[in-house]
């Protein structure tokens, strides 16, 4: 069920939904290691869902200004794919991990997306920030992917608006879209059935555009 669009299932807090995620068509998973986060998690619970992921989706470890100790900690103890900045880092902290970067800025961000070279960009609410589920005018991206950004979709999403985001790009697609808040039930556990409708109208979607 693989499409252009790449699949970012954000703020995984269990092995359980992990393998759900992939099940449903994810091919991103991100791990939260932001202690403010209800969906932080410790090494000990990041190891069990990188460990379900295996080579299934790429494993995503989510930092919001983290001290390099931290950051260090973590990928050397736990597999990881690609690390997600959330915070106010630099392009030298971006530049200072040794795997592929996402970070995330508010909105359709021009100078951001001149600031961060390097990596894919995280469009996010523009005032409210992320892990919030904020919806905003994601027809601001069109902009940035014209210019030849990759970015991801973000803010807001669930299975309900994700096909109207991606229409309301006209004839240009993200590199990806990205999905926490929207797909979760009680106790910020992602619920299987909210995730297999979310990529089904991501994929619906891409099809309308062909």
């Amino acid at each position: 069920m693989s499409g252009s669009v790449r699949i970012k299932i954000c703020g995984v807090s269990h092995a359980d939904d992990a393998r759900a995620a992939v099940d449903a068509g994810a091919e991103l998973v991100g791990v939260n290691f932001v202690p403010e986060s209800p969906r932080c998690v410790d090494l000990r619970v990041a190891e069990s869902i990188c460990s379900a992921l295996g080579s299934q989706a790429e494993r995503v470890a989510v930092f919001r200004d983290a001290n390099w100790d931290e950051i260090d900690r973590v990928l050397r103890r736990v597999e990881f794919d690609r690390v997600q900045f959330h915070g106010d880092e630099s392009e030298d902290d971006l530049e200072a991990v040794d795997l592929p970067t996402i970070k995330a800025v508010r909105g359709a961000d021009k100078e951001a997306a001149e600031t961060y070279p390097s990596a894919i960009l995280l469009l996010d609410h523009p005032t409210r920030g992320g892990g919030q589920g904020q919806v905003w005018d994601w027809s601001e991206a069109a902009d940035l992917i014209a210019h030849g950004h990759d970015v991801i979709l973000a803010g807001g999403l669930d299975p309900e608006n994700v096909g109207a985001a991606l229409g309301d790009l006209g004839d240009y697609l993200p590199w990806g879209v990205d999905v926490a808040t929207g797909v979760e039930g009680d106790d910020y556990r992602k619920d299987r059935a909210k995730m297999k409708a979310f990529v089904a109208a991501v994929r619906r979607a891409e099809r309308e555009e062909e």
